[in-house]
Formats: structure tokens, C-alpha cells, sequence
């Protein structure tokens, strides 16, 4: 443990809070050992049990982790700030690259919508998608080959994603992921204490071969994204699913949880794993096509996985707003909505196959299939991060999205106007990437 941070309290509760502000300060960095339990214990003049009740409840928040002889150590990727907090600042006049949210003036306006609305008061009882919701959810999913006979409402695909595995997995039970792959997933496992088996992704999604391996080797759980994945921009191909599908049919106890976030916005076609074994889930949320702050999304899958997760939340959260459902459905069924939605994702398509081009023209590789954003392999993240900034332009450290894959840059590129726009940050990137080298004629 570095030499400049010691662990305080004379309590579990305090010594865990301890531990956790070194984390989120970065005196405790990633990897980084903690005292034994007794050694500590006689550090801080208290019993072991005190000591060993505080690392229980960091495991159990997903800050470290137990490791046999290697001892209690901070996880690679704690879920506290140093991972959300892990964007970059965006100085005074630089353009913000980072953040992976959709163009403000490609979402529908909220306000003449919810004028209209006039929802009746709901009273305590109330459970489940509003029926218009669910037979409009019903409709969509069925259009794009998902088995829709079950569906429900959870507050954003997250929200779904949490309450999916916990239905079904047990504390400490493995979970393949893509990698890289989405921070906030990551971090959920992480406070789950869900450990996790990366699975390298490509243009076309999830490696087959890798995910059957990390079956084998214990995953109980596996999350795929069907389109946009961020921050790779992968789609799920059909030869691919076709792949996938096999797998997971030989493995039939395998709990399936694919994100479709993009929705509507995608213009790839939907080739789902859904209904391949026993248990499932897909999570179609309205965030990227019709605004972050709805936190809504459609949650359909096997029934028992439902009934589930819709039992759980009724103990907790117990509904989604009925207005905000109700707000869903009366854009949902808005042609000019509908339409808007479509012109997004071709301008979405336009601008981050503008860049994808644009830096292949000056020998850089890029990934960006889907989506709203472009992954950049490089050699030196940290780097190329900083000479960006330094030329006016932020995007996000890989840092933020690997497991065990090679260092990248996450670029954003849904505000980027096709154009002299894509080709300033083409050459900012090159330059970056080899500071001094020629650049390609503009």
C-alpha cells in the first residue's frame, strides 16, 4: 500500500470510508494491496472482526476484491468517481467529444407533447407498463423478430440490467462482457460484486469463440449489445448471431441480457439472441432516440424473468411514472417524431462514417460500424488524450471501457458537422497519434 495514505477509524463503517476516499482520491490506486486483516487490526488497536466487517462491505460495493494468497486489493475498476469521474474536463472554447450523449437539436421537444397531456391521478397499487405503452413495445419488438409475449417498464436500460441479473444470479457469479465495452455496465457489475470475464468485440459484436470460453469457464451471464455498441460501434451481424445462437443454445442455463439502446435510432436491422435459452431479457431504451431525462426503457423477456424483476421492483421503486409513460407513447405515435427519429440516425450515420473515412485517409485505423461514437485504437491513451485537449477537442480515455483490451480513444460523434468539422479533427487526431508527421492533403 503507498506509503502517503493511511488507513483511519475506529469503526467498520469509518475504516471502509477511509479506504474508499484513498480510492476516489487516487492515493489507493487500482490494484493497489490492502493491510491484512490482523495487521490492520493491530495498526488500528481494534479487533479483526471490525476490520474484516469493513472489507466485507467494500467487497460487497465492488471497491476491492479477494484474491486467495494475493490478499484484499482495490479493483481494477472501482465504481466510485475514479471511473465516473474519469471524463476529462472541457476547457473554455474546446469541443466536447466525450460525453457519448446524442445532438440536442435531434431529439423531439418535450414541451408541446406534454401540454397535450392530461393524465388522470394514479393512486398507490399501480404496477407495470400502462397498456397503450406495452401493446405499442409489443408491436416494435415483434417487428424486429423479439418475442414480445412479456414486457415490462423499467427506468432506463440500467435499471433493467440490474434488476435482470439480480433475478437471476447470486452474489459473486461471473458475467461475460464486451470488452471494451460500456463503463456503466462495468461499474454496476462491479458494485454487484459480480466479477467479470471480457470477451473482445469486433465490427460484427461479441467474439463466438471467446464467449463460449468464457462459459466454460464459469460465466453465468452474458450482456450483449445489439447495435451502436459503445464505445466499439459494433452491430451484431446475422452470420454473427447465427454464431452466437448456436453457442448459446448448447447452453441452454446461460442468462442472456442483450441492450438494444439505440432503438429506433439504428438503421442496421436487428438480429437478436433472444428466446436462444431459458432465461432472457432484451432492454430497448428511448434515451438516445428520444432524450436522456425520459429514463424510460422497455424490458421484454422469458416470463418467469419478467415476473421477476416486476415483483422486485414493486418492493422498491414499485411503478414508472405513468406520465412519463404516457409522455412515451404520445411521442412514440407522433409521425413528425417518427420522422425525426429517422433523419437522427441517418446524420448520425453520415457523421461518424465522415470521420471513420477522414482518418482512414490519413492512415488511421478506426471502429464505427453503429452508433454515436468511434473507437480509436492507440499505443498511448493518456497521450493522445492530452495533445487533443491541448488542440481544442475532448474525448474519453479507453481507460474508461476496457477490461483487458489494448489502449483506445473513445471520439463522440454525434455533434460533428460532415465536412471541414470532421477534417480539423481528423488532423488533430494524426497529429496526435504521431506528433510531427506529414498529413494528408485536406
Amino acid at each position: 500500500m503507498p506509503l502517503q495514505y493511511s488507513i483511519t477509524g475506529t469503526t467498520s463503517s469509518e475504516i471502509a470510508a477511509s479506504v474508499e476516499s484513498g480510492v476516489r482520491s487516487g492515493a489507493l490506486e487500482p490494484g493497489t494491496a490492502l493491510p491484512p486483516v490482523r495487521a490492520l487490526a493491530t495498526q488500528l488497536a481494534l479487533s479483526p472482526g471490525t476490520i474484516a466487517s469493513a472489507y466485507r462491505t467494500l467487497r460487497q460495493r465492488g471497491i476491492v476484491e479477494t484474491d486467495g494468497r494475493r490478499g484484499t486489493r482495490v479493483r481494477a475498476k472501482p465504481p466510485i468517481s475514479p471511473r465516473s469521474g474519469g471524463r476529462l474536463p472541457t476547457p473554455p472554447g474546446a469541443r466536447d467529444l466525450a460525453s457519448g450523449n446524442p445532438d440536442p437539436a435531434l431529439l423531439p421537444a418535450l414541451g408541446p407533447r406534454l401540454r397535450r397531456l392530461a393524465p388522470d391521478p394514479v393512486l398507490y397499487g399501480r404496477a407495470g407498463p400502462v397498456p397503450e405503452l406495452a401493446a405499442l413495445a409489443r408491436e416494435r419488438l415483434s417487428a424486429d423478430g423479439v418475442p414480445a409475449e412479456s414486457v415490462t417498464v423499467t427506468s432506463g436500460c440500467l435499471d433493467a440490467v440490474e434488476r435482470v441479473l439480480g433475478a437471476h444470479l447470486r452474489t459473486g457469479a461471473s458475467v461475460a462482457v464486451e470488452d471494451p465495452g460500456w463503463s456503466n455496465l462495468l461499474d454496476l457489475l462491479a458494485a454487484m460484486d459480480h466479477p467479470v470475464i471480457p470477451v473482445p468485440v469486433d465490427d460484427d459484436g461479441p467474439d463466438p469463440v471467446s464467449v463460449e470460453a468464457a462459459i466454460r469457464h464459469g460465466a453465468r451471464a452474458i450482456v450483449v449489445t445489439s447495435r451502436a455498441q459503445n464505445p466499439w460501434g459494433a452491430s451484431v451481424s446475422a452470420a454473427r448471431a447465427t454464431r452466437l445462437r448456436a453457442i448459446l443454445t448448447a447452453h441452454p442455463d446461460t442468462l442472456v441480457v442483450e441492450d438494444d439502446h439505440a432503438a429506433e435510432l439504428a438503421t442496421e436491422p436487428l438480429h437478436a439472441l433472444a428466446g436462444t435459452t431459458r432465461h432472457w431479457a432484451m432492454v430497448r431504451s428511448v434515451s438516445k432516440p428520444l432524450g436522456p431525462d425520459l429514463r424510460c426503457a422497455i424490458l421484454a423477456g422469458d416470463d418467469e424473468t419478467v415476473g421477476r424483476v416486476e415483483g422486485r421492483q414493486w418492493l422498491a421503486a414499485r411503478w414508472v411514472s405513468t406520465v412519463l409513460q404516457a409522455l412515451v407513447v404520445e411521442l412514440w405515435r407522433d409521425p413528425t417524431v417518427e420522422a425525426l427519429v429517422t433523419r437522427a440516425g441517418e446524420r448520425y450515420d453520415e457523421r461518424r462514417m465522415a470521420l471513420v473515412t477522414a482518418l482512414g485517409r490519413r492512415g488511421v485505423r478506426a471502429n464505427g460500424r453503429s452508433g454515436l461514437n468511434v473507437w480509436v485504437p492507440v499505443e498511448d491513451e493518456t497521450a493522445v488524450c492530452a495533445r487533443l485537449m491541448e488542440a481544442g477537442w475532448v474525448v474519453a480515455p479507453g481507460r474508461m471501457y476496457r477490461v483487458s483490451s489494448g489502449e483506445g480513444v473513445r471520439i463522440t460523434a454525434s455533434t460533428l458537422q460532415v465536412g471541414r468539422d470532421v477534417d480539423v479533427l481528423a488532423d488533430a487526431v494524426a497529429r496526435a497519434l504521431a506528433p510531427g508527421r506529414p498529413l494528408a492533403t485536406v
